[in-house]
């Protein structure tokens, strides 16, 4: 170990996690003063000052920063400089270099039916959904998809466009295939679903963690995946199921007919509606369908794959917190694994991305303590998160919106403040309800899972 190493062996394991989370702050701050800097770069300096074509040409070439980094760190620099509210939430480190290019991106290149008086709300709806540690790209990502829909065209999104399908497969001079492809959201969908099963990490018997690097678990899997194709049609069972491709999207839209929505969107203003510039208003945007792997889709998709699909209904609650699915379990039964799955969006615990596939039924109280196994004593956690749960004093409760809240332990944070979980696909569903205090109107949405049929 090098230098910078040595330098901690002598701390405590309290103040190294200190020292990591103020270190982290430190390179927030210096990552907004470079996108800063390189954007006045960008507007001052000429190829004449730096030799260079461009000043991603420039930046990728006397820094160890790659060509693609390069770009995005002009592109988020001229966009900040359009948009204030934004850059002031980046500066002060409140939102995440990925996430403030994202809400950039939207606002530089909105929904051609957006009026220009919607776009504060619309950046403050983002901005709320990109703040803080536990902030997720698929929750801004489904943020933007939201906002999208309010003004939605007849444009097909980009992320479900099938004509840009492409998918490179070659033999390479030392006997090898290389495979390289740019595939829709759906047809992504598919493919991860399909090497879920075999790319999960695996424990080994001793307990030690699975050495491969997730490049290689995929590359397993699609072996594995063919092999089982080709032997035998199919890929056995994960969690409980047969894979298959599922969608979650309220039944309403699903069957709402586009002009019924068209309607809805272009009628006039009046004291019932929520203006599109109201943040808490964007937040209860309908129209956003949710695949497990790849996010949000447009509902059109959703009512694509439905046409010829089976279809399981979950109720929910105004929190978003699915209702009783069915008689109560030793273990966690397929009707709840799918409830659990529409109320988590995958591993809840604080910070973990783990798909719902790869995860499993915790009992927040134990069966042989006088647990049940309903939703309210459930939640969903990958392995690692599980044991984590059983060998730490990690406490975990169903909070009022009947949603986890996480508590860690004093040596993590001495006054142990709870930890609400931030669901991916439900966020901005609950915000306006949850934390500005406005009733929600509607009666509790249903979330249905489309299955498509086997081929």
């Amino acid at each position: 170990m090098g230098y910078q190493g040595d330098r901690f062996r002598e701390r405590t394991s309290r103040e190294l996690l200190c020292d990591a989370v103020a270190l982290s702050a430190r390179i927030a701050s210096f990552e907004a003063q470079r996108v800063a800097v390189v954007a006045e770069v960008e507007r001052r300096c000429t190829r004449v000052d730096h030799g260079f074509a461009s000043t991603k040409g420039w930046l990728s070439s006397v820094t160890v920063v790659s060509p693609g980094a390069a770009g995005r760190i002009v592109e988020l620099g001229a966009g900040l400089a359009e948009h204030p509210a934004v850059a002031e939430a980046f500066d002060a480190g409140r939102i995440a270099f990925e996430h403030a290019l994202l809400i950039v991106r939207f606002c530089t290149k909105p929904p051609k039916g957006m009026p220009a008086e919607a776009l504060p709300g619309c950046v403050a709806a983002l901005l709320a959904a990109a703040d803080g540690p536990l902030a997720r790209t698929d929750g801004v990502r489904t943020a933007v998809a939201k906002l999208e829909a309010i003004f939605e065209s007849d444009d097909q999104p980009a992320s479900e466009d099938t004509d840009r399908n492409e998918l490179y497969v070659s033999k390479t001079l030392n006997g090898r295939v290389a495979i390289r492809g740019d595939v829709d959201a759906v047809t992504g969908e598919m493919l991860l679903t399909a090497l879920s099963k075999f790319s999960a990490p695996q424990l080994a018997a001793d307990g030690t963690r699975d050495p491969r690097t997730p490049s290689r678990r995929r590359a397993d899997g699609l072996a594995q995946s063919l092999s089982m194709l080709l032997a035998f049609g199919e890929l056995g069972v994960e969690g409980g199921e047969r894979p298959h491709l599922s969608v979650h999207v309220h039944a309403r839209d699903l069957g709402q007919d586009r002009r019924e929505e068209y309607a809805r969107r272009t009628r006039p203003a009046d004291s019932t509606d929520t203006h599109p510039a109201d943040p808490a208003g964007l937040a209860e945007v309908r129209g956003i369908a949710w695949s497990p792997w790849m996010g949000p889709l447009t509902v059109n998709t959703a009512r694509l794959l439905g046409c010829d699909a089976n279809v399981t209904a979950i109720v929910l609650d105004e929190h978003g917190a699915p209702l009783s699915v069915g008689r109560t379990h030793r273990t966690v039964t397929r009707a709840q694994r799918t409830a659990l799955a529409a109320r988590d969006g995958g591993c809840a615990f604080p910070g973990c991305g783990a798909t719902a596939a790869w995860c499993e039924g915790h009992h927040i109280t134990h069966w042989a303590d006088g647990g049940p196994t309903d939703l309210d004593n459930l939640v969903l956690l990958c392995g690692t998160h599980h044991r984590l749960l059983h060998t730490t004093d990690w406490d975990v409760t169903i909070g009022k919106t009947r949603h986890p809240v996480f508590t860690p332990p004093a040596s993590v944070d001495p006054t142990r403040k709870p930890i609400p979980t931030r669901n991916r696909t439900t966020t901005l569903h609950r915000r306006r309800g949850t934390h500005t205090g406005h009733p929600t109107r509607e009666r509790p949405p249903v979330v249905t899972k489309v299955r498509a049929p086997a081929t």
